[in-house]
């Protein structure tokens, strides 16, 4: 497995599969992974947070041949907070040449704007950083991109959402050489989430949000996630702050850039997500505990985004079915 580094690159998107990858192989007594560090020249390589990294091959050196490519992403922080993904001219010339020849290749967050400067991505579907998803389209009008997974697969190539997610293509590529067993046993060790799916959304829906200034909004931002079936209405939400209501409403889409009731329905939908994910609790728990307060105004939330709550339980559970608890989304599995 060749790991192309560079100048700038990301420690996590390095360091997390490959932590993965090493772990597999000690678990089925060696021989499955040898993992290879390489740049365009051999050396130091520092990260973007500093720390250096070794890298003891030239990429020019590699065989034509190799059985896994992954291209770990790397970003600058430009004005206002704009994430401008590294593009190494000598690295996306190396990873056109080698990938012709992989068995197999991937990329971790920002990777994926390699992949494609090298044309890998022409006439797939990828993902990546959901903050350079609209930046990738627009370079690579030819790539389909899809902000929205963990990661996604077409063919033998993969790509995978922002750092973290490397965990999760990492590990689903161990399951498909190694099997789900040698998977589950990575993540237990590892003390990670058993493997999200590529289907999953990347970010929560809240997340997706601003977060107001500190003061009363982000307090009470926080007091709703944690009281969910509680009275949530405008007014409810207004009085706690000793506000009218269009007062209310019209400091709470200035700080957060949308309204009380759009916030609370995505919070709501976010723990009904995570409720179906993580357990098994039945419907009108999993409504009463959310706020929904009927399951019908829960499948009405849910067919609202394409699905109902069954299908995504089926589609998105995190768990082994044998070992599925109802413990809060916080803990981590022990599948």
């Amino acid at each position: 497995m060749v790991v192309p580094v560079y100048d700038g690159v990301d420690l996590l998107d390095v360091a997390g599969p490959v932590e993965v990858f090493t772990v597999a192989d000690r678990l089925v007594g060696g021989g499955r992974y040898e993992v290879v560090l390489a740049a365009a020249v051999p050396g130091r390589v520092r990260t973007f947070g500093g720390v250096l990294l070794v890298a003891d091959r030239s990429l020019a050196d590699l065989p034509s041949q190799v059985d896994t490519l992954l291209v770990p992403g790397g970003a600058e922080i430009a004005a206002a907070g704009r994430v401008v993904p590294v593009v190494d001219a000598a690295v996306v010339a190396a990873i056109r040449s080698l990938a012709a020849g992989a068995r197999r290749v991937a990329s971790v967050c920002t990777g994926a704007h390699i992949l494609a400067a090298a044309g890998v991505l022409d006439g797939r579907r990828a993902t990546t950083h959901w903050a350079t998803a609209a930046r990738l389209q627009a370079d690579h009008p030819a790539v389909a991109v899809d902000a929205d997974p963990v990661f996604v697969r077409d063919g033998e190539v993969w790509t995978s959402a922002g750092l973290s997610s490397g965990v999760d293509l990492a590990l689903a590529l161990v399951a498909e050489d190694c099997g789900d067993d040698v998977a589950r046993a990575v993540a237990r060790w590892l003390v990670v989430y058993l493997r999200r799916p590529g289907g999953q959304s990347q970010y929560s829906a809240v997340l997706a949000r601003e977060t107001a200034a500190p003061g009363p909004v982000r307090d009470l931002q926080r007091w709703i996630v944690e009281h969910l079936a509680e009275d949530l209405s405008v007014p409810a939400l207004a009085a706690r702050l000793s506000m009218s209501v269009r007062h209310f409403s019209r400091v709470f889409v200035r700080e957060t850039g949308c309204t009380p009731a759009e916030y609370v329905a995505e919070v709501r939908w976010e723990a009904a997500r995570r409720h179906l994910e993580q357990g098994e609790q039945p419907l009108p728990v999993v409504a009463r505990v959310c706020g929904y307060g009927s399951v019908d105004s829960l499948q009405r939330a849910f067919r609202a985004r394409g699905t109902t709550p069954a299908r995504h339980r089926a589609q998105f559970a995190t768990t082994d079915p044998s070992t599925r608890s109802t413990a809060p989304a916080e803990e981590l599995t022990h599948a």
